[in-house]
Parts: structure tokens; sequence; C-alpha cells
């Protein structure tokens, strides 16, 4: 009856989704801000996950003795009174009839009525928890760890949230027959033939909480989870390999990139000199016709091997020759490889 209380209450208050209910009140106090969870799928044919608390705090996972010194701001939420009727044939009157324990023979349905009375949210300051992990690292060796880590299945959660009541309250339930024995203190003494049931909770009691998923790297650094697009769960040796090899893959494409960009940019250099050198008479271009300029030589004839022209050698295709220029040095070498056309001539055009 707890249970389907705590559901009903977040239906009706909403959050986006992110709030869960406490699903027992023997668990309330497990749920408290800085307390972990874990988060499991249940299976394929159920889309909603099950969150099962755990006798541990984030302080408790973490390296080292400091504190987690974060602040945590509380503030009256709402004051909630709900009176429904359940249908016997849906699930959540199936729940109801199985947790309290009551025989609902002749009957189609049963009135809940939930008294919270005002009820306080209490929240993490997530500015300043996010600045106190930074330097932090997670303990592999911690028992929670090491089960959570060999389930894939398994994220580690941390409650960020956590709304409670302020006062006494009690659930009641009538289904218009006689009860049984109840698990709970019920308060029937004014109602001997148990036609109402009601079990009552003290203040301060957990009703729905809201978590932030931990994603865990192999160093031990974690980062919260603070969007719902981001995912936790522990960094696994092939996720790690494989981002590795993207990086590397990435980087070898963008050098490669600017290397095909800075060949390309040299070829259209090239084609424009040589379209130039093309569109001009040859009385303009042809620099060795004219007096005093550096003079073609076969470097064969000097015991020198064919290689690139220094001109336009260098690009995708090696254009070699056996032409070149004695008069002309590079880089310590006392002759230049240039095609007799029209590279002898630009380049020298180029130098003067």
């Amino acid at each position: 009856m707890f249970a389907a209380a705590t559901k009903s209450f977040v239906k009706q208050v909403g959050d986006g989704g992110r709030l869960v209910p406490v699903p027992s009140l023997s668990e309330a106090d497990k749920y408290q801000p800085l307390s972990l969870v874990v988060k499991k799928k249940r299976c394929f044919l159920f889309p909603r996950y099950k969150f099962t608390s755990t006798p541990f705090t984030l302080k408790d996972i973490l390296l080292g003795d400091r504190e987690i010194s974060t602040g945590i701001s509380s503030y009256q939420l709402l004051n909630y009174e709900d009176e429904s009727d359940v249908s016997l044939y849906g699930r959540r009157g199936n729940h109801i009839v199985n947790d309290v324990g009551i025989n609902v023979a002749g009957s189609d349905s049963i009135a809940v009525k939930a008294s919270f009375g005002i009820v306080t949210k209490h929240e993490v300051e997530v500015s300043t928890l996010l600045k106190e992990i930074t330097t932090r690292k997670i303990n592999f060796d911690h028992s929670l760890i090491r089960q959570s880590r060999s389930s894939r299945k398994a994220v580690l959660c941390v409650v960020m949230e956590s709304i409670r009541t302020t006062r006494q309250c009690s659930l009641s339930v009538h289904a218009g027959i006689r009860g049984e024995a109840m698990r709970f203190h019920f308060m029937d003494e004014q109602n001997p033939k148990g036609r109402d049931k009601a079990i009552v909770f003290p203040a301060h009691t957990t009703i729905a909480f809201s978590v932030y998923e931990l994603f865990i790297y192999l160093d031990g650094a974690f980062d919260l989870c603070v969007t719902s697009v981001s995912k936790g769960g522990f960094e696994r040796e092939e996720t790690a390999t494989f981002a590795l090899l993207y990086r590397l893959r990435n980087i070898l494409f963008e050098r490669n990139r600017r290397v095909m960009d800075v060949i390309s940019r040299s070829q259209l250099y090239l084609d424009d000199l040589f379209s130039d050198y093309y569109d001009k008479p040859l009385s303009m271009t042809d620099i060795s016709l004219k007096e005093g300029t550096h003079i073609r030589v076969n470097l064969l004839n000097h015991n020198i091997p064919k290689g690139p022209c220094i001109l336009c050698g260098m690009g995708n295709f090696k254009r070699e020759t056996v032409y070149g220029c004695f008069q002309c040095s590079v880089d310590g070498q006392k002759y230049v490889r240039l095609h007799a056309v029209p590279c002898f001539d630009i380049w020298h055009k180029r130098m003067k």
C-alpha cells in the first residue's frame, strides 16, 4: 500500500520523469541525498528500471578520508492529500490487495486515501558537488564497486534529491468487506468490522527521490551525468581501446587532409605557372636564348643520374628529367635538375 501511494504521488507531482517513488517503507531511510543506489533494467519486455538501495554513500566509495562538503537546500514543496478509487482488475489494485492482505471477494474496487500533509524537498547543490569531486577517485577495491562492475546491466547512481513528510502520516484502504490479519500496525479500534484499514508511518519519511548516474573511467576518475543525454556505467577496456583507435584515426585523417591540401595548392600554382608560360610568345619566355643566361645541360654526360625535377617533380607524380643547370645550386647541391621545357625557363625567370 505504501508503494502504491508513493507511485500515485510521483505520477501526480511529475517532475519531468526524474522522480522515483520509494518502493518500500522499510527502506525509506536509505534514499537520502548523496546515498548510492543501483539502477538495473528489468528485461527487454519492461522499459522501466529497478532501483535498489545500498547502505553506502558517495563518500564511502572514494579514495581518501576527506568528507564531501556540499550544501543541501531544503524547502516546502506542497500539501498532499489524495483520495482515489482503484479498480481491482488493474495492476495497481492487485498490488494494493496483495500488500495489505485483505479479502476483497465480491468487490470490484477499493478506495485509497493518502494523507502526507506538507512535504519538503531536500536537494544537493550540484555546482558545489561538481567542484568537490573534480580531483577525487573511485576506490575499485570497494565491494559495491566490484559487484557493480561485474554486471553490465548495473549503473551506480547518487541520490540528488529526496522528498520527505513533515508529520506522522497515514494510508487507509476501504474495500467494504471484513479484513484479515495485516503486516503493519493498523488503526482498527474504531472500526470493529474491519471495513477500513490504515497504516501509520512517522514524520521525515522519504516518499520519492531522484538520482544522477555515475560514469566511472578505468583510471578511477568519474563523471556525474547531469543530463538525460549522458549515460552512466563503467568504462570497458575494449571501449577505451576503440576510443584510442578512433582518435588516432582522426589524427591521421586530419594530417593526410592537410598534406593533400598542400599538394593541391602546389599543383594549382604549377599549373598557373605553366599556363602563363605557354600563353606567352617564345621570345618572352625562353630566357636561355638571351645572352648571359644559364645553360641547359644533359646531366647524364656528367655522370649524374636521372632524378625528379626540382620544380614539378614534388607533386603527386614524380616527374623526372636528365636535364639541369650547373650555374644554380640548392641545399648545397652544385646543380639543379630541371626539365628542358618549360621548367628550365620558369625556374630562371623566378630566380631572376
